[in-house]
């Protein structure tokens, strides 16, 4: 059960949604993050690592600039995080300073984890941070992100942190006991999932995708960023953070909310940070035996397999591999640009050079640099 699994864990990344920590989406609640820290302090006492995911930035900052409702212009919600986060970390240092612990303010956005050089970056500063006891607080960069670039949610960067770090658990606190057969607010018979494993499609079915009107997440963007985490091999917890004491009490090895394990073995690194874009640059489309080749037989992915291609990419960026029926089956870093691969589909390897003049590899993706996500 989810407790026991707590229990065990060394690492863990926690998320705490807006409406955890905030009043009703007025501002911060500072009592509830006095009560996180304290929660936390009794994990690090334990000897446990543990990431902080927080929401609460843009809340404050609309507090602070007096709205009274969340904006939708992009420039506007920037603006609130970047006055709000002044009141976050502000928070969190005085509250995790009661127990002697110090505290690190992390901002990410997609690019930080797409470019290959800055995942290694962040990923070394977060294992440092927790090498020296200090408490690394994460929200996402809401004061440059674009829609482009965005996360959308701190489920889904909690579970990229997961990986990033590849931590144990990740716990995602919210205002639900966990995850139902189908949305309690409207359907009485709705009965908790205890357990299951991460991925299952059914678990995506039963979930809702309507979030609160402060934060942007819904139970959806959790089981999908359960699926996300188990990649390296991380299980997820999803539990409400109005029980008491329920860190603390998941630690201890009481089973509380929905446990959700991974099905298969952690991906090498480098393959996660493959699976884990959020954005990709374009997406080819493939033929059943293609299909085939990759995923049953463990090969590259070659032109003659590809039927369409779509976006515009350059060699070197991160596509995805889509079968006939629409679902995606696998990504890697592409060998050429979106229109020599135009130029080169439904053709073998060896009308490459014929066909462009030159040939750099034989290989739409060579298999080293592509990961299956089926």
């Amino acid at each position: 059960m989810s407790g026991s699994l707590v229990a065990t864990a060394t690492r863990l990344v926690v998320k705490v949604g807006s409406t955890l920590v905030t009043n009703e989406g007025r501002g911060l609640d500072h009592a509830a993050v006095a009560r996180w820290a304290g929660e936390i302090a009794q994990l690090a006492r334990g000897g446990r690592s543990v990431i902080l995911v927080s929401s609460g930035a843009i809340a404050e900052g609309m507090l602070r600039l007096g709205w009274s409702t969340r904006p939708h212009a992009i420039h506007e919600l920037q603006a609130a995080a970047a006055v709000g986060q002044m009141g976050l970390v502000q928070a969190y240092e005085r509250a995790f300073a009661e127990y002697g612990l110090r505290t690190a303010q992390v901002l990410l956005t997609h690019e930080d984890l797409a470019d290959r050089r800055r995942y290694l970056n962040a990923r070394t500063t977060l294992t440092t941070l927790l090498g020296l006891g200090v408490i690394p607080v994460i929200n996402e960069n809401d004061t440059v992100t674009t829609d482009e670039i965005r996360f959308g949610d701190n489920d889904t960067l909690g579970a990229l942190v997961t990986n990033l770090v590849e931590a144990d658990v990740l716990v995602l606190l919210t205002d639900q006991q966990g995850l139902y057969t189908a949305d309690p607010r409207s359907d009485p018979a709705a009965t908790l999932v205890h357990s299951a494993r991460a991925g299952d499609p059914a678990l995506e079915a039963m979930s809702s995708g309507a979030g609160s009107i402060i934060g942007r997440g819904g139970m959806l963007t959790k089981v999908l960023a359960a699926k996300r985490a188990a990649r390296s091999g991380a299980s997820t917890v999803i539990a409400s953070g109005r029980e008491p004491d329920v860190l603390t009490r998941l630690a201890a090895g009481e089973a509380i909310g929905t446990h959700l394990s991974p099905e298969r073995n952690s991906l090498a690194a480098r393959k996660q940070w493959l699976a884990d874009h959020v954005r990709l640059a374009g997406r080819l489309t493939l033929d059943d035996g293609a299909v085939r080749a990759l995923v049953r037989e463990g090969k590259s992915l070659l032109p003659i397999g590809v039927v369409a291609v779509s976006g515009e990419f350059e060699r070197g960026e991160i596509v995805g591999c889509f079968g006939p029926d629409g679902r995606e089956v696998a990504r890697g870093l592409v060998n050429y640009g979106a229109q020599e691969a135009a130029r080169i589909l439904r053709k073998p390897s060896s009308e490459i050079e014929a066909t462009l003049g030159y040939v750099d590899e034989p290989e739409l993706i060579h298999r080293d640099n592509l990961v299956l996500l089926e």
